[in-house]
């Protein structure tokens, strides 16, 4: 028997299929025509991205309403990164059943990760409100860093600022970023890119100090082989680690970020 509450996420999650979540595409422009994520394989240097309209996500509840679901957690990207949010915000208003929109404060598994932990929830018969706690109280425990190998598409998109960014190309620093409260943030720079991902590997292991069990996610765009080989030395030093994962990113997060990204999310195992 299904749930009676069901979640609902953006694409920018980057979630294989799972059961009890449904997805609604961010869209990216190209060419003055627009696409769901999913489906965009043009040039990612001369794109850009948009939220969904409303309209998809009074769609999607609507459905699920008249599938019978008796209540909606929406989980999202950050409302610093889009206005995806606000969109679910709005036809929340309109739904049959009662939604809970929830901005993760965060994207990719950073995201993820806290749609997962209302899925479990509701997969287990929780209500409304503890299907919602559990994806913040995931989202709170929930840490992401990511290295660029150049801050410039972020500096065009406005993720970051222009200040950093210049600071980086000039010197030719590698920097690794955080997102801290919703906001994409310059964390350090270091001068190889082989140095950014040993970083990055600290931080992972940093992050999960103290924790019984922790998952984690290693995020890339076109860079599969320095993702599995970061997952490989990061499973030996966190043996206890409940789950270990490889995800490629779409093109919303490419657009923003360039070829050659990767990234690591860390969440407590609950």
């Amino acid at each position: 028997m299904p749930p009676s509450v069901v979640v609902v996420t953006d694409s920018t999650a980057y979630l294989p299929p799972v059961a009890g979540v449904a997805v609604v595409p961010v869209q990216v422009t190209s060419g003055g025509l627009s696409y769901d994520e999913n489906l965009f394989t043009g040039d990612l240097s001369s794109a850009t991205t948009s939220r969904p309209a409303p309209a998809r996500f009074a769609a999607c509840y609507s459905s699920l309403a008249a599938g019978g679901a008796s209540g909606v957690v929406s989980i999202h990207l950050s409302g610093e990164f889009s206005g995806t949010a606000s969109a679910a915000l709005l036809a929340a208003a309109e739904c049959p059943v009662p939604v809970e929109v929830i901005d993760s404060r965060s994207i990719a598994m950073g995201l993820g990760y806290p749609v997962l932990a209302a899925a479990r929830k509701a997969a287990a018969g929780g209500s409304l409100a503890e299907v919602a706690a559990a994806a913040r109280r995931c989202a709170a425990r929930t840490r992401t860093y990511f290295y660029a190998d150049t801050l410039e598409s972020l500096r065009r998109g406005g993720r970051i600022g222009t200040a950093a960014s210049l600071v980086g190309s000039a010197l030719m620093i590698k920097p690794l970023l955080h997102v801290v409260d919703g906001r994409v943030t310059l964390l350090e720079k270091v001068r190889t890119a082989g140095r950014a991902i040993a970083r990055l590997e600290d931080l992972a292991v940093a992050a999960a100090e103290g924790e019984a069990g922790v998952r984690v996610a290693v995020q890339h765009l076109g860079a599969l082989g320095r993702a599995e080989g970061l997952a490989e030395r990061l499973a030996k030093r966190l043996p206890g680690a409940v789950e270990m994962r490889v995800v490629e990113v779409g093109a919303v997060i490419g657009v923003h970020v360039g070829p050659g990204t990767l990234g690591l999310t860390v969440t407590s195992a609950d």
